[in-house]
């Protein structure tokens, strides 16, 4: 068995405690906060299956978020656990949500990083894959522009495994610099199109045309 067959068995794993948790409600009952946490449950195993197939579920900024909680879940469970008065079964119950809440926990955290091409439309995933075609030939890229009311500078170049990416803008005069590193070229891409008023077309038309000129 291979290590991605083990992790979809594990997502299918935490999908059947979800639907037993759903069926004991069904027939029992339950109290609101096991309304909750079967909530939360299914929102964690949507994220699990999302991070295992590669697909971007939902929105990236939700999933660290959920992962802290899932954190401080388990820090209030294991203090239950060593200070407050249990019966049997609430210690079994107590210590057992806390020790499955631990691997969607560091799962969700990274399923969170937005620098990832499962999150990248397919605009972006084209786009990195353009600024990569570029680098290929270039040490670096920068383009400046001047739209209606903002002017930006943007230099790119590879740095290790990565990307670094510079910025100066102004705008209504004001002026702010700062640097982004990527891992993933797609994010890149995103990066500067949402934060400029510089798209990765203007990049192309730059240098495909056989302006090489240094930045």
């Amino acid at each position: 068995m291979n290590l991605k067959r083990a992790y979809l068995l594990l997502c299918g794993f935490y999908t059947l405690l979800i639907l037993i948790g759903v069926i004991a409600l069904l027939m029992g009952g339950g109290s609101l906060l096991a309304m909750i946490q079967l909530g939360v449950g299914a929102v964690v195993v949507i994220g699990l299956w999302g991070y295992f197939l590669d697909r971007g579920f939902m929105n990236p900024r939700m999933w660290r978020p959920l992962a802290g909680l899932l954190a401080l879940g388990i820090v209030v469970q294991m203090v239950a656990v060593f200070t407050a008065d249990l019966s049997s079964a609430a210690l079994t119950w107590t210590l057992t949500t806390a020790i499955f809440s631990v691997l969607p926990m560091i799962f969700l955290y990274r399923y969170g990083d937005r620098d990832q091409p499962l999150w990248a439309s397919p605009e972006e995933r084209e786009g990195g894959k353009v600024l990569g075609e570029l680098l290929e030939g270039q040490p670096e890229l920068m383009v400046e522009k001047q739209a209606e009311d903002s002017q930006a500078t943007v230099r790119v170049r590879k740095a290790g495994d990565g990307y670094l990416a510079s910025v100066e803008r102004e705008r209504e005069g004001e002026v702010e610099a700062f640097e982004e590193r990527f891992r993933c070229p797609a994010t890149l891409a995103f990066f500067i199109e949402k934060f400029t008023c510089i798209s990765v077309g203007d990049f192309a038309t730059k240098y495909r045309a056989g302006d090489t000129r240094p930045a």
